[in-house]
């Protein structure tokens, strides 16, 4: 069992940063692939990024590419995503996943609402 929590949400002006964190519990984190997904109003969820149980093995959607960046640090047991130059369409709330691989979700957290103003 993996309990995640989301934090870094925000209001941020287009062109602007923020950086999501998610915190997982457990002594497993390093076992299992990690992933960002994010849901618009009226639109389902949709996968932003995820990251492999192999450090450094990442993907990414086309719409966010070469403006976000995932990473994992496994000794604080976090996740995370810089996100960089948002644009309104970013806005949403994002989702920490976790699952054998972020392909394969077994685990939600409760989401962060990221608003991008334009």
């Amino acid at each position: 069992q993996v309990q995640l929590v989301e934090s870094g949400g925000g209001l941020v002006q287009a062109g602007g940063s923020l950086r999501l964190s998610c915190a997982a519990s457990g002594r497993t984190f390093s076992s299992y692939g990690m992933g960002w997904f994010r849901q618009a109003p009226g639109k389902e969820r949709e996968f932003v990024a995820g990251i492999r149980r192999i450090v450094g093995s990442t993907a990414y959607a086309d719409s966010i590419k070469g403006r976000f960046t995932i990473s994992r640090d496994n000794a604080k047991n976090t996740l995370y995503l810089q996100m960089n130059s948002l644009k309104p369409e970013d806005t949403a709330v994002y989702y920490c996943a976790a699952g054998s691989s972020f392909t394969n979700i077994d685990y939600w957290g409760q989401g962060t609402q990221v608003t991008v103003s334009s």
